[in-house]
C-alpha cells in the first residue's frame, strides 16, 4: 500500500507540475506575441516620426529655396509693369532680374531634388555645397536690386564655419530681407554678423512702422501678423533649435522688425 500511495503521489505531482509547464509555456508565448507587437508599434511610430521629420525638412528647404527668389520676382515684375511705358531700360533691368531670381530658383531646386531622388545617370553631384554666408553679398546685391538698401557689418575674424551653422546663418538673413521687402517700408535694412569665440551672432534690422503709433502699416503687413509667425520663421526656429541655439524675431517699438540668433560654433 505504501508503494501505491507513493505512486499516486507521484503521478500527481507529475500532473501537476506538467500543468504548471504547460501554463508558463501559454504565458511565455503571450508575452512574447505581446512584445513582438510593441516592438512592431514602436517601429511604426519611430517610422512615422522619422517621416514626418524628413517632410518637415523638406518643407522648411521649399520654402527657404522658393519664397525669397519669389519675391523678387513678384517684386521687379510688378516695377517693370509701372515703368514699361516710360522707361525701356529700367523695365528690362528689372526682368532681368526676374530672370535672374528664376535661374537662381531652378538651380537650388535641381540640387534639393537631386538629394531626392538621384538622377539615373549619376551626374547629378549630392555633395554640392549648399549657400552659406559666403553668399551674402550676392544675396545683398539681389534684395538691392529689388528695392531694399542692405548695410552689412561684420565684426570679428570672419573663419570656415561648420556647414549647418553656415546654410542656417544664411538662410536666417535670407527670410528675414525676404520679409522685409515683402512687409517693411523697404527704406532700409541692416544685416550684422558677429564672429565669437564659441558663438555666431546674426542680426537683421529694417525700419517699418512704429508699433506704439501703428501708422503706415500694410495691409499684408497686418495680416501677417494677425495669423501668427509665418513658415518661414517657424523653419528657422527648428533650425536653429537643431543647432543648440536661440533665436528671436519681433517688432522693434521704434518701428520695423528684428530677427537677432545666436548659434554654437563648438558644439559636438
Amino acid at each position: 500500500m505504501w508503494e501505491l500511495g507513493v505512486a499516486v503521489v507521484a503521478c500527481l505531482a507529475a500532473a501537476f507540475f506538467a500543468v504548471r509547464l504547460a501554463a508558463a509555456r501559454r504565458a511565455y508565448a503571450r508575452a512574447v506575441e505581446e512584445r513582438g507587437w510593441l516592438l512592431e508599434r514602436e517601429r511604426e511610430t519611430a517610422a512615422r516620426t522619422a517621416v514626418d521629420a524628413e517632410r518637415a525638412r523638406i518643407a522648411r528647404e521649399l520654402h527657404d529655396v522658393v519664397s525669397h527668389n519669389v519675391s523678387v520676382m513678384v517684386v521687379q515684375a510688378g516695377a517693370a509693369r509701372r515703368v514699361l511705358d516710360t522707361s525701356a531700360t529700367d523695365a528690362t533691368d528689372a526682368l532681368l532680374a526676374v530672370e535672374s531670381a528664376g535661374r537662381d530658383t531652378m538651380t537650388e531646386l535641381r540640387h534639393m531634388l537631386g538629394l531626392l531622388a538621384p538622377s539615373a545617370d549619376g551626374h547629378e553631384d549630392p555633395l554640392a555645397p549648399q549657400p552659406g554666408l559666403d553668399r551674402l553679398g550676392s544675396l545683398v546685391d539681389r534684395m538691392c536690386f529689388a528695392g531694399l538698401p542692405v548695410e552689412v557689418r561684420i565684426s570679428g575674424e570672419p573663419r570656415p564655419l561648420p556647414s549647418g551653422v553656415d546654410l542656417t546663418a544664411y538662410r536666417i538673413v535670407q527670410e528675414a530681407l525676404t520679409n522685409a521687402l515683402k512687409h517693411g517700408d523697404g527704406r532700409q535694412a541692416e544685416v550684422v554678423v558677429r564672429y565669437a569665440e564659441h558663438h555666431l551672432r546674426v542680426e537683421v534690422l529694417n525700419t517699418g512702422p512704429s508699433v506704439l503709433s501703428g501708422s503706415g502699416m500694410s495691409t499684408t503687413s497686418t495680416a501677417s501678423t494677425a495669423d501668427g509667425p509665418g513658415r518661414g520663421l517657424l523653419g528657422l526656429r527648428e533650425r536653429v533649435a537643431v543647432l543648440g541655439g536661440d533665436l528671436d524675431a519681433r517688432r522693434r517699438l521704434g518701428g520695423g522688425f528684428r530677427v537677432r540668433a545666436k548659434l554654437p560654433l563648438d558644439r559636438p
